[in-house]
C-alpha cells in the first residue's frame, strides 16, 4: 500500500506525533528522549514564543494503518530575513526504514513550503537555535545529550537515495576528559587576562538569577555571541524570559558560570552546563515524570548521580574572545566538574568550519566522535 500523510490537526494527534519517537526508540541505549510535556510546549502555537515570528505544519505517516513517520514543516521568517532566503526547515523528522516513507514526509515538507511562497527546503532545524539540529551522520554508538538529535544510522543512508539533497551544515561534537587540575595553559592565559584586562569569572545564586537579572544578561550574552553562526535568529525578549523560566530552575548553579569585565560591570560570557540527563530521561515512560521518572531526573541534579556534563551553551563575545576569555571559564568550572566525580564532558554542537572554538580543546585530552549534518534541497 502507499503511504498516507495526515497533518496533525488535534491534540490527539500531537500525541500521536510526540510518542513516535518513544516508540521508533524504544529501548534503543544512545536516544536521549525528550520530556513529553517540554514537547508539548515547543510544538503548542500558544505556548511557544518563536510562533511570533515561525508557522509550522506537523504530519503523519501511515502505512497498512501502522503510524510509520512523522515530520514538522516549519519557517522562521526572521532567520529567512536575516539570511536572506526563503527556506522551509524540516524538523522532528523519524521514520522507519522505508524509503517510501521518508519520501512521502518530505515532499510533505516541500509542498507546504512552496505553498507559503518558499523555494528551498533545509534541516533538520527546529524553530530556533535552542531546539535540536542537524542528523547524525557519526557517533551511532555514543551516548546522546537531551539537546541534540539521535537517529538511526539508516536515516543517512534514505537522504542520499532520495536525490536533490546535499550538505549545507555539518556540526562536530567532541568529547572532553576532565582532569584532575586546571591544564597549566589555561591556568596561565587565566590568570594574565585577569590582571590584563580587569575580567572575572564567577558562579550565580539563585538571587542573581531572577531579582539580579543575571539569568536575562547570561542569554543576552550568548544571543550576542552565537548571532553570526548558521541559520540563527536571535532570541527576542519573550523568548529569553521564556527560557530563563524554563531551565534556570533546573540548573546546578554550582556549574554555571560568567565574565564580566570589572570596568563596566558587563557581562562578556557565560558558560551553561549540566549533568547529563540522558540515562534518566530513557527511565521516563514515554517522556513521562510519573510515576517514577522524577526521582531519576532528581537523582541527576541534586545528588549529581551522573559521571558525563554536557557543556549546553558556551559563548564570549566577539571582542573578548582573543583575549582569552574562555580560558577563565574552563578554568572554572573544571575543579567542580571533578569535584563532581564527572569523567568526561560533552561539547554542543559546532560548525566544522569554527577552527577557533575547537582550538581551545587541545589543552585537553578530547576526541572528535560525532558528526552531523544539514542538509538542503531546492524545490
Amino acid at each position: 500500500m502507499s503511504v498516507e500523510i495526515k497533518k496533525v490537526e488535534t491534540k490527539k494527534d500531537l500525541k500521536k506525533f510526540i510518542e513516535f519517537h518513544y516508540s521508533l526508540y524504544k529501548g534503543n541505549k544512545y536516544d536521549a528522549p525528550n520530556l513529553y510535556s517540554e514537547e508539548v510546549k515547543t510544538l503548542s502555537k500558544d505556548k511557544n514564543s518563536a510562533f511570533k515570528f515561525c508557522e509550522a505544519e506537523y504530519y503523519l505517516a501511515y502505512k497498512d494503518g501502522q503510524l510509520v513517520g512523522r515530520v514538522a514543516a516549519i519557517i522562521n521568517h526572521k532567520a529567512n530575513q536575516r539570511w536572506n532566503h526563503q527556506r522551509v526547515r524540516f524538523g522532528w523528522i523519524d521514520f522507519v526504514d522505508d524509503i517510501e516513507v521518508s519520501r512521502a514526509l518530505l515532499d510533505a515538507v516541500a509542498d507546504y513550503g512552496r505553498s507559503k511562497g518558499m523555494n528551498e527546503m533545509v534541516g533538520p532545524l527546529g524553530f530556533t537555535d535552542m531546539d535540536p539540529e542537524g542528523m547524525l551522520m557519526e557517533g551511532f554508538d555514543e551516548l546522546g545529550t537531551m539537546a541534540t538529535i539521535y537517529n538511526y544510522p539508516y536515516y543517512i543512508k534514505h537522504m542520499e537515495q532520495l536525490g536533490g539533497f546535499e550538505k549545507d551544515n555539518d556540526y562536530v561534537e567532541y568529547k572532553l576528559f576532565v582532569p584532575s587540575e586546571v591544564p597549566e595553559k589555561f591556568a596561565k592565559i587565566a590568570d594574565m587576562i585577569q590582571r590584563r584586562y580587569n575580567l572575572r569569572v564567577k558562579g550565580l545564586t539563585k538571587k542573581e538569577v531572577y531579582e539580579g537579572g543575571y539569568g536575562r544578561k547570561l542569554f543576552e550574552v550568548l544571543n550576542e555571541a552565537m548571532k553570526d553562526l548558521y541559520e540563527y535568529s536571535e532570541l527576542s525578549d519573550e523568548q529569553i524570559d521564556e527560557y530563563v523560566r524554563m531551565y534556570m530552575p533546573a540548573l546546578d548553579l554550582d556549574i554555571v558560570a560568567i565574565i564580566e569585565d570589572g570596568n563596566t560591570g558587563k557581562v562578556v560570557g557565560a558558560g551553561v552546563c549540566v549533568l547529563s540527563l540522558t540515562r534518566a530521561l530513557q527511565k521516563c515512560r514515554k517522556g513521562r515524570l510519573w510515576p517514577f521518572g522524577w526521582w531519576h531526573i532528581l537523582k541527576v541534579i541534586k545528588f549529581h548521580k551522573s559521571d558525563i556534563v554536557d557543556l549546553l551553551l558556551i559563548g564570549v563575545l566577539p571582542e573578548y574572545r582573543s583575549k582569552g576569555a574562555n580560558a577563565l571559564l574552563f578554568s572554572y568550572l573544571i575543579p567542580r566538574f571533578y569535584r563532581m566525580g564527572v569523567k568526561w564532558g560533552e561539547t554542543h554542537v559546532e560548525m566544522e568550519t569554527n577552527g577557533k572554538v575547537q582550538s581551545q580543546w587541545q589543552h585537553l585530552n578530547h576526541e572528535l566522535h560525532k558528526r552531523r549534518r544539514c542538509y538542503k534541497k531546492k524545490i
